[in-house]
């Protein structure tokens, strides 16, 4: 579950943001309509517009094509997977609960702190892709997971899956309640581990659901489901932007989206999912929790479906990523103010980081 300890707490941004979860965060203007104050530096005038009208922005080359080898190379072995062999991919295991039997399904690969995960989180042009998103320096990256989807038959199938007539939908969906008078912010992201297509499903989204929003919600009942939209896809189509390995790909939370199924022969599809929010430096719970993961690499506690692996937990795999001087701020083991908030055995480094 998010951490909260009950109290809405404020970004060390110029720009007002709030938040008690670190996961969604309250501010006086919407991310889309946002007026820049400091000068893009990723995105174009022309992207920023796509960004605000359509809810999705795609930065090429985020990372190079390299790293997104290697991490999509790491996400085969971390599981036990041949690529060459796919029989591999299915072979019969025993799982811990029916939303473990899910993220199976889905692809999830329960890995967060190793060192190639933090090389694409502490890469500068990603960063300032997220800054310019949200207008603020001051930020946390998320400590998320990848996901290795091979084609959607056999035992990792979706019809093993239940369908439901209300609340989360794996192909579409929101990501924040859209029924609250005030609408919460969210980021989210993630870059692309292999070069998509129609075939290997991958993300898909609603643009023109986001453009047309508050006309298209004045229109529906007041019972209305709040995270899975009722649309005419022949209306408001949607669509599967196209991603190279190492693109990224940053999304609005109230952009409705989802991931289509792998319908391939053999092929798969791989990304990191990666997203930064604006710092909640004086949430020490927050910051010590994740300061706490990475250093003994346990699983994060920010979300109830991140489970860790459950043949071997990574933490009796390798040892604590190095981070550099932006990595060591977006974790939140340094402020953004320059001052030390941790010391290096996870004890406070003064009584003022109290």
């Amino acid at each position: 579950m998010p951490r909260t300890d009950g109290y809405l707490h404020r970004s060390p941004s110029d720009i007002p943001y709030f938040s008690a979860d670190g996961e969604t965060y309250l501010a006086r203007t919407q991310l889309r309509d946002l007026r820049k104050t400091q000068p893009l530096r990723v995105l174009t005038e022309e992207d920023f517009a796509f960004w605000q009208t359509y809810g999705y922005v795609v930065v090429k080359e985020a990372i190079p094509a390299s790293a997104a080898r290697r991490l999509l190379d790491f996400a085969w072995d971390f599981q036990g997977l041949a690529p060459a062999r796919p029989g591999t991919w299915y072979e019969d295991r025993e799982f811990r609960s029916d939303l473990d039997r899910d993220l199976y399904v889905y692809g999830f690969v329960e890995a967060y702190h190793h060192q190639l995960i933090w090389d694409s989180r502490q890469t500068q042009r990603v960063y300032d892709a997220f800054a310019d998103v949200w207008d603020c320096d001051e930020l946390w990256v998320t400590l998320d997971r990848l996901n290795l989807n091979p084609p959607n038959v056999r035992n990792r199938s979706r019809d093993l899956i239940a369908p439901t007539d209300k609340g989360f939908d794996i192909e579409l969906h929101w990501d924040v309640d859209t029924t609250l008078g005030i609408l919460p912010q969210r980021v989210q992201g993630s870059i692309a581990l292999t070069d998509t297509s129609p075939e290997t499903g991958g993300f898909q989204c609603c643009p023109e659901l986001f453009r047309r929003f508050d006309r298209w919600k004045a229109g529906q009942p007041d019972d209305r489901d709040p995270i899975r939209p009722a649309v005419d896809r022949s209306e408001l189509p949607v669509v599967r932007p196209e991603l190279k390995a190492g693109d990224l790909i940053i999304w609005n939370g109230l952009l409705a989206h989802g991931v289509a199924p792998n319908t391939s022969g053999d092929g798969v599809r791989s990304v990191q999912y990666l997203s930064m929010m604006p710092a909640l430096e004086s949430h020490e719970d927050l910051r010590r929790s994740r300061i706490d993961s990475w250093r003994h690499l346990t699983t994060p506690g920010w979300n109830a479906t991140l489970l860790g692996d459950a043949v071997r937990h990574e933490s009796l795999r390798y040892g604590t990523a190095s981070l550099n001087e932006l990595g060591a701020r977006l974790l939140g083991l340094e402020s953004w103010s320059g001052r030390q908030l941790d010391g290096p055995t996870g004890e406070p480094a003064c009584a003022e980081s109290v």
